[in-house]
């Protein structure tokens, strides 16, 4: 099977890099520095220069009319009209980023309700199955 995701203009990437401020955003491609860098910009961002090792890239593509470096109100509209936010929460990787961020932010006493809520399905599942 091809590669499909490739490296183009409108293509919608996500910062993997932890140590870098935009990370776990969302990106688009705008413009080609040279091989490994590219010129990345957002609706909630400042356009900047990134590299492609820094990148993982989706599956979601944003129409930019073959438009380089188009300008950030051109940009927004394509993204809304696109509905990147809306495709990210609904794929999987949104999703399984989405529970990550949510259990991440859980407090003592969540942690606490999600252990006795582990053990009391638990319970049921056993007793269901002797």
């Amino acid at each position: 099977m091809p590669f499909t995701r490739n490296i183009e203009l409108g293509r919608v990437a996500l910062v993997n890099l932890a140590a870098d401020p935009l990370y776990g955003k969302l990106v688009t491609i705008v413009d080609f520095v040279d091989m490994n860098r590219v010129l990345v910009d957002s609706p909630t961002i400042q356009r900047c220069v990134i590299s492609l090792r820094r990148l993982a890239v989706t599956s979601l593509v944003v129409d930019l009319n073959g438009e380089k470096s188009p300008s950030k109100e051109t940009l927004a509209a394509a993204v809304k009209a696109a509905d990147v936010e809306g495709k990210w929460a609904a794929s999987a990787w949104g999703k399984k980023i989405a529970r990550q961020q949510a259990r991440k932010n859980l407090t003592d006493f969540d942690r606490y309700e999600v252990m006795v809520a582990r053990t009391k399905r638990s319970a049921l599942i056993k007793k269901a199955l002797a």
